[in-house]
């Protein structure tokens, strides 16, 4: 059984690949996905949901990371980003529609924004990850950005006892330097809240984790998308050597 698995997991990372969206058509597949997983999914209140997609102001100006199935040609796994000269033209990055980022001012020129992750349920395993990772790395090298942040998100499912524990056992460890700290607009109550649960952190928040990342303030509480989320701010330089060789290993 272990083989047959090992087997399945070697014919799906040869069927994915990784590439930037090229044209609106591709834009609307990331946004299909993003439809099922956080709208179906999640139970996010969308205002594009009579199109079946997941479209907000952000889009226009972002790369789209798409992990594209060749065995039957669909998305299956997105990343939204967006470089900084764009967020100047956007009016700033939607992390601050979330959260006070005054005390990144003096990065902004260097800083490149993640978000809208998603990966569709039949394909959450090891193999569209490191896609979404490798075409990541790909994208920084080649721009030569020095921090990447974004939003990571936790659901609500419970009212916010699992995310506050989430919180809880993360920011401890991996929390940033106070000249690196963000508010959030609107803060979950963690006070509230069970903060001791038995938890299982996030497989995404984990390996932003892994590779270097800090948690930079307390989470924000997103009710439009039932979560809450954690800022994450990953200077490059600190990037987990063995982790990022990884990732820059499948992105050449």
């Amino acid at each position: 059984m272990l083989d047959l698995i090992k087997q399945e997991h070697r014919e799906a990372q040869g069927r994915l690949t990784f590439s930037l969206a090229r044209t609106v058509a591709e834009v609307a597949e990331a946004q299909r996905v993003r439809y099922k997983v956080f709208a179906e999914e999640m139970g996010a209140k969308l205002p594009s949901a009579a199109l079946g997609l997941d479209i907000d102001r952000f889009d226009e100006f972002c790369d789209h990371l798409l992990v594209r199935d060749h065995g039957n040609d669909k998305v299956v796994g997105t990343y939204r980003i967006l470089p900084p000269e764009q967020a100047v033209i956007a009016g700033g990055y939607y992390s601050e529609t979330e959260f006070d980022l005054s005390r990144l001012l003096h990065l902004r020129d260097r800083m490149v924004e993640v978000g809208r992750s998603c990966v569709h349920p039949d394909y959450r395993d090891g193999a569209t990850i490191t896609q979404l990772w490798s075409g990541l790395a790909d994208y920084i090298g080649k721009h030569g950005h020095e921090y990447l942040i974004g939003c990571a998100s936790i659901s609500m499912g419970d009212g916010g006892h699992y995310a506050a524990s989430v919180y809880n056992k993360v920011h401890k460890l991996h929390g940033a330097p106070a000249e690196y700290h963000v508010f959030p607009h609107c803060r979950l109550p963690l006070e509230s809240l069970n903060q001791n649960l038995e938890v299982t952190i996030p497989p995404l928040i984990k390996g932003y984790l892994r590779l270097g990342a800090y948690i930079a303030g307390e989470p924000a509480w997103d009710p439009d998308f039932n979560c809450a989320d954690l800022f994450i701010l990953m200077p490059v330089s600190r990037m987990n050597a063995r982790y990022a060789k990884h990732f820059m290993k499948k992105a050449a």
